[in-house]
């Protein structure tokens, strides 16, 4: 289970990484937001507020 998360997050990181070094600085706040949003309804889809926060959406 935490092996796809650790794989995940090394995703994330190299391409950040990659952002930075081709100064694309602009991409880095929308991709940020995005990867908070996928966070964020992952998370939502086992809550409580799932309906609630399906709303927003």
């Amino acid at each position: 289970m935490f092996k796809g998360v650790f794989l995940k997050s090394a995703i994330v990181k190299e391409l950040l990484q990659y952002l930075w070094k081709e100064r694309l600085w602009w991409m880095i706040p929308m991709v940020t937001v995005l990867i908070l949003l996928g966070i964020l309804m992952v998370f939502a889809q086992s809550s409580p507020a799932a309906p609630f926060i399906y709303t927003l959406f």
